[in-house]
């Protein structure tokens, strides 16, 4: 299905398949290239995702890697604030149209980095709760909703009752997101991916995180740096099973795949 989102008033089209680019303003990510907390360092890192074209910047400020401890609200607060203000100086100054999205659970940074920011999508890892949904359609943004469920059937189960909810506040743009890597053993991972286009029937776009994850470095009893190649494959089969956007920490990779597929889906 062709799918637009309502980013600020202008409709994004999915048309094409969209790579968001993981930018992390943490110490503690899983993947060391992804964590920038100095100014220089986030500019040089948004310079980067840009540059290799994404059309999403992904801005985390509290970890979510296995076994990780959420930062207190102030924290993160502290540090998305400070992230936020130089992506968006290096997206005026390059003259961008990418958009911000804001990986958080907390209501009230949402507020604050769409009122104070203009990011236009938040990405919710928590499953999300009422709060949450309330607030997301007050402010209009598109929202990721995420699943840490084990199988399909209880993704499914899940997503429709949520996105109901979603629903029921008003809310009006929706990303599934399976939440690859979350709830889950590496078997039920590849189990999700296999079944991944069942998802379809929500007749809603698809986002898939599965960069450098352990389902991957795992499998090839590898490093998440040397996991780079398993992503390209996985983000593959995710493409051809109905993704329409990847989340990653190697854009140029992403965007190549992208490429790809619509070269292959053309003929």
């Amino acid at each position: 299905m062709n799918y637009t989102l309502n980013i600020h008033g202008q409709l994004y089209s999915l048309d094409e398949p969209q790579v968001m680019g993981i930018l992390n303003a943490t110490p503690d990510s899983f993947y060391a290239e992804s964590r920038q907390q100095s100014a220089e360092g986030i500019a040089q890192r948004t310079q980067q995702l840009l540059s290799q074209g994404a059309s999403i910047i992904d801005i985390g400020a509290c970890s979510t890697r296995p076994g990780s401890m959420p930062v207190e609200a102030d924290e993160e607060m502290r540090r998305l604030k400070e992230a936020l203000k130089v992506v968006r100086g290096e997206l005026d100054n390059m003259h961008s149209n990418a958009i911000i999205s804001v990986d958080t659970f907390r209501p009230d940074i949402a507020r604050m980095s769409v009122e104070e920011y203009g990011a236009g999508i938040i990405n919710d890892v928590s499953e999300g709760d009422n709060d949450m949904f309330r607030m997301v359609a007050r402010l209009g943004v598109p929202y990721v909703l995420m699943s840490i469920q084990p199988d399909l059937r209880q993704t499914l189960l899940t997503f429709a009752a949520k996105v109901q909810q979603l629903r029921n506040y008003g809310q009006k743009d929706i990303i599934l997101d399976p939440g690859f890597g979350f709830g889950k053993t590496v078997q039920q991972n590849y189990e999700l991916m296999q079944q991944l286009e069942y998802l379809r029937v929500m007749e809603l776009p698809l986002l898939v995180g599965i960069s450098r994850k352990s389902m991957i470095y795992k499998t090839l009893n590898c490093t998440p740096e040397e996991a780079l190649n398993g992503t390209t494959f996985l983000n593959t089969i995710a493409l051809t099973k109905g993704a329409s956007i990847l989340r990653v920490h190697d854009v140029k990779e992403a965007v190549e795949c992208c490429k790809l597929y619509k070269s292959l889906s053309l003929h």
